[in-house]
């Protein structure tokens, strides 16, 4: 069975979004790997001195196929920092990962499938 590893920004970090409902959104598209046969984990993180140790522990748990990392985390500016993170901490936790972009939280299946 394929594996992959979704990395997003916690919801809960996005002032005046309803954290709750996106949360929501995104366990939904977590549940759609499995409906495509597919082993997919989580991890969200914010810009703080906890992003690092989460990333490292999710990325080295299982030789993932692909790492998908979310649209929050690549579109917005301020997070610009996290994202090379994120980039380098997979190239060197996961090297053989394939990374893939989604373009938001509905569609982290099909952004895997480009290179399952």
């Amino acid at each position: 069975m394929s594996s992959v590893l979704v990395v997003g920004y916690d919801p809960q970090a996005i002032p005046g979004v309803d954290g709750e409902a996106l949360r929501a959104s995104l366990d939904a598209e977590l549940a759609r790997f499995g409906e495509h046969g597919i082993d997919a984990a989580m991890t969200l993180v914010m810009l703080d001195e906890s992003a690092e140790s989460a990333l490292v522990a999710s990325l080295t748990k299982h030789p993932w196929d692909v790492v998908v990392v979310g649209g929050g985390i690549r579109k917005t500016e301020p997070l610009l920092p996290l994202f090379e993170l994120v980039v380098n901490l997979i190239r060197r936790h996961a090297p053989q990962a394939a990374i893939a972009f989604n373009t938001s939280g509905g569609d982290s299946v099909e952004a895997a499938q480009r290179w399952l």
